[in-house]
């Protein structure tokens, strides 16, 4: 659903899949720097919204997820991942319990998957999930009192002026994740990713808990080290003022040893990426993406 906050002056659509809310209100290094000094608030609004009612739904996400939620305090962000048998990723849930329901955000289009799933897990459980996107949308506060907050979709404007921050776009949002080597779902992500390979062991998985899907091979890779892939940091050289699109191939002498992931042109930094490469890469191989040299810098280990 396209954000009301794309009516506010200087604001320019960001791209697929976020083209439903601003890329920038006008000057994108800006609202970098504007982040880094004082924060703002981005509008996030183009990212689904579940909601799990019921007495056993925190009992059940748990049993569901990659993370430990029957102890969850009431108003606790935390992150979750749903995988398949093989423990390969398919959701990564930012969620928060209210003390009468469990509030999920996700990726802008996966929405109606994850809700389709955990319904179909229901079983008899007290348990209801609701697809309520299109009246309950996402803002982010950034600074030093960051959080998540979901508000009624009708009153995302004056929420947004609430918060009494200047308001960013997701590109400026996108640049510090990158950054802070967080990855996204769909960039950082393929069909075969697990956890390990780009750092959600720990944030979105929990090591000490009971049985869920995927958790066979959770354990195995903990236990036995060596994921076949990781996730880097590529310092770009500059030469393209257009950066690739995620999934374009990372190479060394001429042969893939990875994916692109988000690229973005950083305030300070300049033009970096986030990059998922095989294990074995050298840490100071000379990578090139989409014709541009790149230097790889290590954010989860080997």
């Amino acid at each position: 659903m396209q954000s009301s906050l794309l009516a506010r002056p200087g604001a320019v659509a960001g791209r697929a899949p976020d083209q439903d809310v601003a890329g920038h209100y006008g000057d994108p290094l800006r609202e970098q720097r504007t982040l880094l000094d004082i924060g703002g608030v981005v509008d996030r609004s183009h990212r689904g919204v579940l909601r799990v009612s019921g007495p056993d739904r925190l009992s059940w996400l748990h049993s569901l997820t990659s993370q430990h939620l029957t102890e969850l305090a009431p108003g606790q962000w935390t992150e979750a991942l749903v995988l398949s048998p093989h423990g390969h990723v398919e959701h990564h849930l930012a969620l928060l319990d209210d003390g009468e329901a469990t509030w999920v955000h996700v990726e802008p289009g996966t929405a109606p998957a994850l809700a389709a799933y955990l319904d179909s897990m229901r079983f008899m459980l007290r348990v209801e999930v609701s697809d309520v996107t299109s009246s309950y949308a996402v803002l982010t506060v950034v600074g030093p009192q960051g959080r998540d907050v979901i508000v009624a979709r009708d009153a995302l404007d004056a929420a947004a002026d609430d918060v009494g921050l200047p308001l960013a776009g997701h590109d400026a949002f996108e640049a510090l994740r990158v950054a802070a080597g967080r990855p996204r779902l769909g960039f950082e992500t393929d069909h075969r990713t697990i956890p390990h390979e780009i750092g959600w062991i720990g944030s979105a998985v929990h090591l000490d808990k009971g049985c869920y899907r995927g958790q066979e091979t959770v354990a195995r890779v903990h236990n036995l080290g060596r994921p076949p892939r990781r996730l880097v940091l590529l310092h770009l050289d500059g030469t393209e003022e257009n950066l690739p699109p995620a999934h374009v191939p990372v190479e060394l002498d001429g042969r893939a040893v990875g994916f692109l992931g988000t690229a973005v042109h950083h305030a300070e930094l300049g033009p970096i990426a986030l990059a998922v490469i095989k294990r074995q890469t050298p840490d100071d191989a000379h990578l090139s993406v989409a014709g541009m040299a790149a230097k790889a810098e290590r954010l989860v280990d080997a």
